[in-house]
């Protein structure tokens, strides 16, 4: 069996240092999907420890594409905490990254407690406050992005930062499939992606996170922020880069490295 600290603390080592590791499912092709959940967990301690505050969570691989390239059938999550939340019109340093992309997409805010046995699809948006425009940085602490399932779960589903947009919309004003989104690079569209990416709705992602993290025994709480998965690829970002996204109700977010 992995010594799931030793893995842990390497994430966290990458992390601090930005000196990439080996994947681990190389090192040790035994590694399980929970195996790699308990490494996530012992690194959010160690983040805790320091004195990082969990904000919210953030769930990847929604998209078919995305899971056909590594294998699975189902989706992943991660922690964010208060020191990877960026405002909008703040530069972010491309520096304190390893190899960093972007994805934008839809991120809700929780009004109440969730209760995990019962959310279904139908009743989530009794949970929601309101949805923003999102973009989320990725990292990989796992060199030249070589990763398999167990690898980015390990890794804290290779978050790396958030930035929410600054409109609020209530769930009644908003057809979450429906939702149309372009995006630009240096002022060029490059991309374009409905909210039926994510799952065929987003508020499946958010009911699949609730059920996820219940068989740890983590809650999603009042306040928290949920990420519920990218709308089209991720794309590499360089310093001097600026990314906008334009959804067609939720508004603009934008992104300056």
């Amino acid at each position: 069996m992995p010594d799931i600290k030793k893995l842990a603390d390497e994430i966290y080592e990458a992390e601090k240092t930005g000196a990439p590791i080996q994947p681990l499912t190389k090192r040790h092709p035994e590694l399980t999907a929970a195996d790699a959940y308990a490494v996530q967990l012992k690194y959010a301690g160690r983040r805790m420890d320091d004195g990082a505050v969990v904000k919210g969570k953030k769930i990847g691989l929604t998209s078919k594409a995305m899971q056909e390239m590594l294998g699975v059938d189902q989706p992943d999550y991660g922690h964010i905490f208060d020191d990877m939340i960026y405002k909008e019109g703040e530069k972010i340093d491309v520096g304190r990254f390893i190899q960093p992309r972007i994805e934008f997409e839809i991120a809700f805010v929780l009004k109440a407690d969730i209760d995990a046995e019962n959310i279904t699809a139908d009743n989530a948006a009794d949970y929601i406050d309101y949805a923003v425009p999102a973009a989320e940085l990725i990292d990989s602490r796992i060199a030249d992005w070589k990763i398999k399932f167990e690898d980015t779960v390990s890794d804290n589903g290779s978050s790396a930062g958030a930035l929410l947009g600054e409109k609020q919309l209530k769930l009644d004003d908003i057809d979450l499939p429906a939702e149309r989104m372009e995006i630009f690079k240096n002022g060029t569209k490059i991309d374009e992606g409905y909210g039926s990416a994510v799952l065929g709705n987003p508020l499946e992602a958010v009911v699949w996170l609730a059920k996820s993290l219940d068989e740890y025994d983590i809650g999603l709480k009042k306040g928290e922020v949920v990420l519920a998965g990218s709308l089209t690829k991720a794309m590499d970002v360089e310093a001097g880069d600026v990314f906008e996204a334009h959804f067609e109700n939720l508004g603009p977010v934008k992104v300056e490295f």
